[in-house]
This record gives structure tokens, C-alpha cells and sequence, in this order.
């Protein structure tokens, strides 16, 4: 039985102006990494700066959620970047956080690409060595999907000597390969609250979780992700929260 501890992250940050979006003051006092957005699919300067103030208040690891250029989509449609480009992306969105963290006296612990970016790094090596060329610019490590086989990865991170960091999602159903099922795809988003904290428990205790098809695939996590929209949620993130504590 594993015995490792795991942490919670959410995604936070992603109001922008006079728009709110998320329940982060009320989320992140039971959380342990909160992926803070960059302004590129959500939030701007004094979000970021407010949410920041949240995770000092509460003692919670800062990390940054860039996305590619696409507010209008909120980060969630695919673009093609020449790797260069894609980095520099990336880049500026990374250092903007770090800055305002940097103003308030703290630091940033880590990186969390967004949305399709996310979703596209993990299939295309050739986008994920220039997300990690991004994240070695500022010595922290890098946040990516738990897999059955990350070793390729694990590889190109080292040539850059670029930590990563495994997560698994408590609310997303899981394919026999170990990747996540469409969302398109029945059940691929988990609705019942016994459903989701039975996944959380066989993901802590024996690493692995039961796929949609039947299959009971290993899944390594250093970190779950869970989100914090409503009132259920919170009381779902608490719930979760006491399960790995105990």
C-alpha cells in the first residue's frame, strides 16, 4: 500500500476584471498548490496579485498557469507555435507571475501548463521539450499528467534538468491507456461523490485506478487536481482532503 503523501492543487486566478469566476477564497484553505492563471486564457495583474495574497494567507505553494494566447477561448483551443515561439509564450506569462510574487516577497513553486496546451504537450514531445525549455529558465519544476509510461518524458526533463511533478485528476474518468477519456465521451467526468472519492482512495492507497473500460491501470501521482466552482465542490475538496490526511 502506498503510503507517499500526496497533495491537492486547483486551479485559481480565473476572473478577470469585473468577471468572477471560482470560489478561491473559500477553496484555498484546503488546498496545497494553487495553479494561478497568467492572463493569457484568464485573470490579469491584480487578480493575480490578489490571488497570490490568498495563497500567502494560507500558506499554499504558488505555481503558475500559463496558457497559450486565447482569452477568448479560455486557453481551451489548440494553436501551432514553432517551439521557439511556444517557449516565449510561455515564458512571459511565467515571469509576469514570478515578478508579483517576487513583490509580495514569496516564490514561485512550480509551473502548470493550462487547457489544450496542457492537453497538447502531453502528446506532442516536441511541444513538451519546449514547455520544459520554458520552465528551465526559472529552476522550479513542471506539473504534467501521470501516464503508465513517463519515461520519455522524464528524459527529455532531465536534459534540461527540469524536475517534474505527477499529477492525477479526482473528477476525470481515465481510459485503459492510462489517458484521460474524452469529455465528450460518457461518464468521462465523474458526477457522484462516492465515485470520485473512490477514485482519490485507490489513486493514494495502491496507485492505480479502474478505467471506464474495466481496467485497472497504475498511475504514479505526486499531486491530485480537484476544482472548487461551487458550493458541492468545496464540501467535495474538504472530503477529499480528510481522506488523505487519515
Amino acid at each position: 500500500m502506498k503510503n507517499n503523501t500526496i497533495t491537492l492543487n486547483c486551479d485559481m486566478g480565473e476572473s478577470f476584471g469585473p468577471w468572477t469566476m471560482g470560489n478561491d477564497e473559500h477553496v484555498m484553505p484546503h488546498i496545497d498548490m494553487t495553479n494561478i492563471a497568467c492572463g493569457f486564457h484568464a485573470s490579469d495583474p491584480h487578480i493575480m496579485s490578489k490571488t497570490i495574497d490568498l495563497a500567502i494567507l494560507n500558506n499554499v505553494q504558488i505555481g503558475a498557469h500559463p496558457s497559450y494566447p486565447d482569452l477568448q477561448g479560455f486557453g481551451r483551443r489548440s494553436m501551432s507555435f514553432d517551439p521557439l515561439e511556444l517557449s516565449e509564450i510561455l515564458i512571459y506569462q511565467i515571469g509576469a507571475l514570478k515578478a508579483l510574487c517576487e513583490s509580495k516577497n514569496t516564490e514561485l513553486s512550480y509551473v502548470k501548463p493550462h487547457g489544450a496546451l496542457y492537453n497538447d504537450m502531453m502528446k506532442d514531445h516536441q511541444a513538451f521539450e519546449a514547455v520544459v525549455d520554458a520552465v528551465s529558465c526559472f529552476s522550479i519544476p513542471l506539473m504534467m499528467m501521470a501516464t503508465i509510461d513517463n519515461q520519455a518524458y522524464l528524459d527529455i526533463a532531465d536534459r534540461y534538468e527540469v524536475p517534474l511533478l505527477f499529477e492525477a485528476f479526482a473528477d476525470r474518468a481515465y481510459l485503459g491507456n492510462g489517458t484521460l477519456a474524452p469529455r465528450n465521451q460518457q461518464g468521462a467526468v465523474l458526477q457522484h461523490q462516492d465515485d470520485i472519492l473512490g477514485q482519490v482512495k485507490q489513486i493514494c492507497q495502491y496507485g492505480k485506478v479502474t478505467s471506464l473500460d474495466g481496467f485497472v491501470v497504475p498511475i504514479e501521482a505526486d499531486t491530485i487536481c480537484v476544482h472548487g466552482d461551487n458550493e458541492d465542490s468545496i464540501q467535495l475538496i474538504e472530503k477529499i482532503k480528510q481522506l488523505l490526511e487519515n
